[in-house]
């Protein structure tokens, strides 16, 4: 069924069950880092296992949501879309009632397991409920009602957190699932593909799994990291192998043949790395060292995403005129001058003069280069291939997000009680930012180097205005 229209009651109900969805696994993106110190007091937990709160979750998301996509593609897009609110809801509710870090690490791992089903299915289910003539704005809407998702999310987190407490940041998801589900069984037609044929890359996805699971492993626990790492690359090879010789691989490695392809996933791969590393430790500065409470960092941080909200389409339409090329150099460039300005953040930092300005450049830097990205990877393959290849891209940066949060705090020299001292943070802290600029300008040079404008009829972004600044929005693969 593809013949709904937007302004149906119908049509309404589809959009508001999507986005209730997407939602809840972007409410957790955004809202636990802010409740990551009260978490590490409540529990005794050291710096690790606050890694681990936060990378255990997109763990399994980055090595499983192109699983996600296909099962919905071969079962319904709306089975799978309602299975994974269910499983997030109550592995949601795991992660509220968690008396200890190792069982909160654990339910956090099932909810990425949840989140790699549901939201590919969420813009899936629009691509495939709505007229044609109303797939653009309907996917528009999604995109902008998940911005305003990522706006609330501080707000939310840090009011939750200073209030009832962090647990509510998990067990807010259980309502929000009562209310989703009904609604998508009543109201959201079912889909698949009529082109899938019930063969799963499992064996592929366990792998990419185990790869990440083993290489982060290494860079958390530092003292570990020969075995680890050695397991982390012979899974890696053994990923590679299985990809090459399956007919019908989760990652077909031939879409790399692509330079322009493999050019943007290795920007993304420094864009994203960068973002994952700095929103994790900013968080975490602005409360131990500069004394702000959860709701002000959560708030500290809100002027990138309006600034996401406001001019990303914006950006996005320019870089159709001008090609990728430039607004990927100088957006990079732009956040890693905003990271230095981060340097000024220390012990009784003035918000209109040391955290405002560094933030405002940084979103500036992120409207200039994530929706011309987005725009470029769909444009950089055939537009057969747009699904997929906007599925390796949000991959990517999730991976990325993951390896950053993983690696920047050894790289950095923070000790597992570093959280709990402020002088020790701070000092940590400014090698840190540093770090993640480096690696923003590697990307903006690479992205000047080897980044082209598209060919003229390739594929174009929908989701043009973003709000969730941690990973691209995910393309369906049947487009209008």
């Amino acid at each position: 069924m593809s013949d709904v229209r937007l302004a149906s009651s119908q049509g309404k109900w589809i959009l508001f069950t999507t986005v209730l969805g997407s939602s809840m696994v972007l409410l957790d993106s955004t809202v636990v880092n802010v409740a990551l110190p009260r978490i590490g007091r409540d529990l005794g937990t050291s710096l690790s296992a606050l890694q681990w709160t936060v990378n255990a979750y997109m763990l399994t998301l980055a090595g499983l949501i192109l699983l996600g996509g296909s099962l919905g593609d071969q079962y319904g897009r709306r089975k799978i879309f309602v299975y994974g609110v269910v499983w997030f809801a109550a592995a949601s509710l795991l992660c509220g009632l968690a008396p200890n870090d190792i069982v909160l690490i654990a339910a956090r791992a099932l909810q990425g397991i949840g989140g790699a089903m549901l939201t590919p299915g969420s813009l899936a289910l629009i691509q495939a409920s709505f007229h044609p003539d109303d797939r653009a704005k309907a996917v528009g809407l999604w995109s902008g009602f998940g911005g305003i998702g990522a706006a609330i999310g501080p707000f939310l987190g840090g009011w939750l957190v200073d209030g009832p407490g962090w647990r509510w940041v998990f067990l807010l998801n259980v309502p929000l699932a009562l209310l989703c589900v009904p609604v998508a069984l009543r109201h959201v037609p079912e889909s698949t593909d009529g082109r899938a044929h019930g063969r799963f890359d499992i064996l592929g996805a366990v792998l990419a799994a185990l790869t990440l699971g083993f290489v982060t492993y290494a860079l958390i626990d530092a003292g570990t990291t020969s075995l680890l790492a050695l397991a982390g690359l012979a899974t890696g090879v053994a990923f590679v192998y299985v990809e090459k010789r399956r007919p019908d691989p989760m990652l077909p490695l031939d879409i790399f043949g692509s330079r322009q392809f493999t050019a943007l996933n290795v920007v993304t791969l420094c864009v994203y790395g960068a973002f994952g590393g700095y929103f994790f430790l900013t968080a975490l500065q602005l409360q131990v060292v500069a004394g702000y409470s959860a709701l002000g960092a959560g708030t500290a941080l809100l002027p990138s995403t309006v600034l996401m909200l406001l001019f990303s389409a914006r950006s996005g339409a320019l870089a159709d005129k001008i090609g990728p090329r430039l607004p990927l150099t100088i957006g990079p460039l732009l956040c890693a001058t905003g990271l230095m300005l981060m340097l000024r953040v220390g012990e009784h930092a003035n918000y209109l003069t040391d955290v405002f300005p560094a933030v405002l450049v940084m979103g500036a830097g992120m409207v200039t280069l994530v929706a011309p990205l987005t725009a470029s990877v769909l444009a950089s393959v055939d537009t057969a291939r747009a699904g997929i290849a906007s599925g390796i891209n949000n991959a990517a940066a999730r991976a990325a997000s993951l390896i950053a949060v993983a690696a920047l705090p050894l790289l950095a020299g923070m000790g597992p009680e570093a959280y709990r001292s402020p002088a020790a943070f701070n000092a940590a802290f400014d090698r840190a930012m540093p770090i993640c600029a480096g690696v923003l300008v590697v990307g903006a040079a690479l992205a000047f180097a080897l980044v082209r404008r598209p060919a003229p009829g390739c594929a174009r972004a929908e989701c043009r205005t973003h709000g969730n600044v941690t990973s691209p929005p995910l393309e369906p693969a049947k487009r209008p």
